[in-house]
């Protein structure tokens, strides 16, 4: 009697079919040009390659997408059934002599899976294939329950959170954040940034971010347009966006404070003002002392003016660690009105400053 041709079963994700191919007298190259004929329709033509084919092995699923991967598959298929050329391989008249007596166990066909990497998989309504590993039911029950079990497991951990926190009082939502993103939250919480209040040129009453990490001192596009710093129908290449522009230079005046500084060198308030200038009119000894300086255009969007390094050091500012709000310009002996500043967001997302 003629003997059984070797083949192999192959599942996509739309059919099933069956090929003629040895695995142990053929060779890769040879399974990719049957199997491309194989679905030049359901494929549009494309060649079957590496990423293509997939197996399954003790409850996994393998790549088949080299030589070396073909060579372990092969193996892998003959420690599941007997090699096709094995003589104690059962046989159609050996399975027929024995039905008799005893049922012969057939040697399985190897199982292949199929589809193109590059096109993705149907979604119902479309027909999907139950035999394609995706889709086969015992996959899609692991997964479920693999879901099913993590669900369960984060609600059991969120209601025992809920129940430790409505003990402390403290926020679940909280609690959920990663560690680092408290410990950020918590750093960023208690060091705003400092700001102060004062004027520049003709406009009162603007708060101004103090920060040594700036060179210059900046003002925003739109506080430069609402004010007349620029024109309004500032453009690119007048006014533009080419760089930091220089728009000239304008006095900037900030607002003491009626607290005293508690640095212990700081001298008192307005004692170098009468030291140097003891001859001083009544007219030009009011108000915060005018500082010119050279004003650059930015895009900073959080704050419309930005007093950099060329004015900490003009002013000779002091600033303690101690507390961030004590802020003294050492040239005039003043304490300046400042407040800490924490941005968020839209979502509460602390927004830092660098």
């Amino acid at each position: 009697m003629s003997v059984a041709p070797s083949v192999l079963d192959v599942h996509t994700p739309f059919s099933s079919f069956v090929i003629v191919h040895s695995v142990t007298q053929e060779s890769l190259q040879s399974l990719y040009d049957k199997l491309t004929h194989k679905v030049h329709i359901s494929y549009h033509g494309e060649r079957v390659g590496p990423g293509w084919l997939k197996y399954e092995f003790n409850g996994s699923i393998w790549d088949l997408e080299d030589d070396s991967d073909y060579t372990i598959f092969v193996w892998r298929q003959q420690q599941i059934s007997p090699p096709e050329d094995d003589p104690a391989a059962p046989s159609s008249s050996v399975s027929s002599t024995s039905a008799s007596m005893t049922t012969a166990v057939l040697p399985r066909n190897p199982i292949l899976h199929l589809h193109d990497p590059h096109q993705p998989l149907p979604i119902p309504p479309d027909y999907q294939n139950a035999s394609y590993y995706v889709f086969h039911p015992s996959h899609q029950k692991i997964h479920s329950s693999a879901r099913s079990n993590r669900s369960t497991k984060s609600k059991s951990t969120i209601r025992k959170d809920n129940r430790s926190k409505s003990i402390k009082g403290q926020d679940t939502e909280d609690d959920l954040k990663p560690s680092f993103k408290q410990a950020f939250d918590k750093f960023h919480g208690e060091n705003g940034v400092r700001t102060v209040m004062g004027s520049i040129g003709p406009v009162q009453n603007v708060r101004m971010l103090l920060k040594a990490g700036y060179r210059h001192v900046y003002i925003s596009r739109k506080f430069a347009q609402e004010n007349g710093f620029i024109p309004d129908d500032a453009a690119p290449g007048l006014y533009g966006y080419s760089g930091l522009v220089n728009i000239g230079t304008w006095p900037i005046s900030l607002t003491p404070s009626t607290v005293p500084s508690s640095l212990p060198d700081a001298p008192p308030a307005h004692a170098s003002i009468s030291s140097k200038r003891p001859k001083q009119t009544k007219d030009n000894s009011k108000g915060p002392k005018p500082t010119l300086m050279t004003v650059y255009l930015s895009e900073e969007p959080h704050f419309d003016v930005v007093l950099g390094r060329s004015f900490i050091e003009r002013r000779q500012i002091r600033l303690t660690s101690v507390d961030p709000t004590d802020v003294v310009c050492l040239d005039t002996g003043e304490k300046i009105e400042c407040e800490l500043v924490i941005l968020k967001d839209g979502r509460g997302e602390i927004v830092t400053v660098t």
